[in-house]
């Protein structure tokens, strides 16, 4: 029980690293205060620019690919006995809670959580966390709307998981867990959506070049 405890420390405390904070903060600017609030890459790109949303969004995703696949193998080489095959997908999970309540930031202020979980999910099941990288490629270049893009990308995930590996399987349960979680972190963009008042990226309403404005109130 100690390697999984440990595992699972491990992994949220990386999940907990507040890249966008870290990046805002090294451009001036806390992202807990301007556009939408939120400690992610969408918001980091809206506000600094499309270096700072990438670099957000990269490390953002090896904080839930490496626990998945570093911690099941370092673990039982420290330890000793084998870890067991259900571990990577606790980690992952813990990785994803880190990032959306980070440790270091008292617990509030983290992301939504998608690109963590894409990174969780790349190193669990890669086909189908490919599959939803792609729908979230084409929807955000067609709608310009990152949310609706998240939302169709984790639907994706739990569908192509679903299709491969059977509704049965342990790694759906975890992925139709997530696609839940990420619809209900998205719940106050699915109402902007409905009203049409969701920001685009690079549209009239949103844009993808700096734009540091006040955080946007929350209902």
């Amino acid at each position: 029980m100690l390697p999984l405890a440990l595992g699972l420390l491990c992994a949220w405390l990386v999940g907990s690293l507040p890249t966008a904070y870290l990046v805002g903060r090294a451009h001036g600017v806390d992202l807990r205060t301007v556009g939408s609030g939120n400690l992610g890459a969408t918001n980091a790109l809206r506000t600094l620019g499309w270096k700072a949303g990438l670099l957000v969004y990269f490390v953002d995703t090896l904080k839930g690919a490496l626990p998945v696949a570093l911690l099941p193998r370092l673990l039982p080489a420290l330890f000793g006995g084998t870890a067991h095959p259900h571990w990577g997908m606790a980690f992952g999970v813990a990785a994803i809670v880190g990032h959306v309540r980070p440790v270091f930031l008292r617990g509030k202020g983290g992301g939504k959580g998608v690109a963590t979980a894409s990174g969780v999910f790349l190193a669990l099941v890669p086909v189908p966390a490919l599959s939803a990288l792609v729908a979230f490629i084409v929807v955000a270049t067609s709608t310009r709307y990152i949310s609706l893009a998240s939302l169709v990308g984790a639907l994706t995930l739990a569908s192509v998981t679903a299709v491969m590996y059977g509704p049965r399987a342990p790694v759906f349960g975890v992925a139709a867990v997530i696609t839940a979680f990420v619809f209900w972190t998205h719940r106050e963009n699915i109402e902007r959506l409905r009203r049409g008042t969701e920001r685009r990226i690079g549209g009239a309403n949103g844009a993808s070049s700096p734009d540091v404005q006040p955080a946007e109130p929350r209902p």
